[in-house]
């Protein structure tokens, strides 16, 4: 069973990242709908593109969940570590190599590919270990679906610091 569950969590870090990868242009084909830039970054900032990983993983859980249910432990709670795992190393790496050097696009979608693969390992884990407390399920939801909604209300309410800030205009969130 393990081996199935392997299976579908490295079929989920291809998915996740060519859905992220493919995600990244279509706010503009959606011709700038502000609708569209909840779900796709609406310029150059470090907190837009994250939702690359954000909106395939949550994609990638609905599709997956009535395969794995009956194989994995702990769904919503890996899929809760999977969300916040993925920003945060995708964070911690753009701003730990660009510290030393300038950005590079190449170097960029690697910390993508290994944010998501990062995620999906943990992700991985907590499908196969014991099963955990159900309250944990619950509070990963309500997680999950808070972690959405500030994600939208940062796209049109940005703060104005360094992550939220277009590295090509200079701009903030919609604009």
């Amino acid at each position: 069973m393990n081996r199935s569950l392997l299976k579908w969590e490295l079929t989920g870090l291809g998915v996740i990242f060519l859905m992220g990868s493919g995600f990244h242009f279509l706010f503009n084909v959606f011709g700038s709908n502000p609708a569209a830039g909840i779900f796709f970054p609406v310029n150059e900032s470090v907190f837009e593109h994250l939702k690359l990983t954000l909106w395939p993983t949550i994609i990638w859980a609905a599709f997956s969940y009535g395969f794995l249910k009956s194989m994995a432990n702990n769904f919503l709670i890996a899929k809760a570590a999977a969300v916040i795992t993925m920003p945060l190393v995708t964070i911690a790496l753009f701003y730990g190599y660009t510290a030393f050097t300038d950005d590079n696009v190449i170097i960029d979608i690697t910390i993508f590919l290994v944010a998501v693969a990062a995620g999906q390992f943990l992700n991985y884990l907590l499908l196969k270990a014991h099963p955990l407390p159900q309250w944990l399920s619950g509070l990963s939801a309500i997680f999950i679906l808070a972690l959405a909604v500030v994600y939208t209300m940062f796209t049109f309410y940005p703060p104005y610091t360094g992550l939220f800030m277009d590295s090509n205009t200079g701009g903030y969130g919609i604009e």
